[in-house]
């Protein structure tokens, strides 16, 4: 029962596919106990993203919608629209930590879903503590901090972030759609590409993009970004191209 005390890799084949129906697709997983600031650079521009210490990349044998993209951060120009989303949230704190786990964080992440449920059909159920540290904060390393957005004293916000010497990755964002005026998942990747911009980390990497779809297109609204044309093992060169 030690097995997760060290590094594994493996592939699932034929399994459901998280964004189609009646679609089956092939991971590829590895559990990684440690990962350096320098091994998860690369992972990250072969297209592999984590949760926790599991880091994955899609090899689905018949399918490539699921594109690996990332956003140009010294080429990119907040739009007029962008540029109001900043004022509307000059009242909205921005708090950057260590990732970490309290009963709020819990509550918004069921509210979220449940919402999500209603709206697109996702899957719900409440997620426990386990279940969340597991995700969110487990395989944490000095590259990790969460930011958390507050108003009115109340966390209506949360978004996991990577924040590397040349990249920052985006793992994941969860809100509260009663603050919906406020564009609260937009304004997190939008503080997400300025952060960027004032640490001078070429690439904020949003994870895949699937063009069209009704919960992953939204990504392409970021550009200019850059998408990963082929799929290689780690040790051979990636193509990154802007789109």
């Amino acid at each position: 029962m030690h097995i997760l005390e060290r590094n594994i890799e493996f592939l699932e084949e034929n399994r459901s596919c998280s964004y189609f129906d009646n679609e089956i697709s092939d991971i590829r997983y590895r559990y990684l106990h440690t990962c350096s600031e320098e091994d998860y650079q690369n992972m990250l521009e072969h297209g592999w993203r984590r949760f926790g210490k599991m880091h994955f990349v899609p090899e689905c044998k018949n399918c490539n919608k699921c594109v690996s993209m990332r956003i140009d951060v010294k080429n990119y120009k907040f739009s007029r629209s962008e540029k109001r989303v900043f004022r509307k949230n000059l009242d909205t704190k921005l708090y950057i930590q260590e990732p970490s786990l309290t009963l709020d964080h819990l509550d918004l992440y069921d509210k979220y879903h449940f919402h999500m449920n209603e709206k697109k059909g996702w899957s719900y159920s409440p997620i426990d503590p386990e279940e969340y540290d597991r995700s969110y904060i487990q395989g944490k390393s000095s590259y990790t901090k969460e930011f958390l957005f507050v108003r009115d004293k109340k966390l209506i916000g949360v978004s996991l972030v990577d924040i590397l010497e040349n990249s920052m990755s985006a793992i994941y964002s969860f809100y509260d759609h009663e603050y919906e005026k406020f564009s609260i998942g937009k304004f997190s990747i939008l503080a997400q590409i300025k952060i960027a911009k004032e640490l001078d980390i070429p690439y904020v990497y949003l994870g895949y993009w699937i063009k069209d779809h009704f919960s992953m297109g939204y990504k392409q609204s970021y550009k200019p970004f850059e998408i990963l044309t082929n799929r290689v093992s780690l040790e051979e060169q990636t193509v990154w191209k802007t789109y």
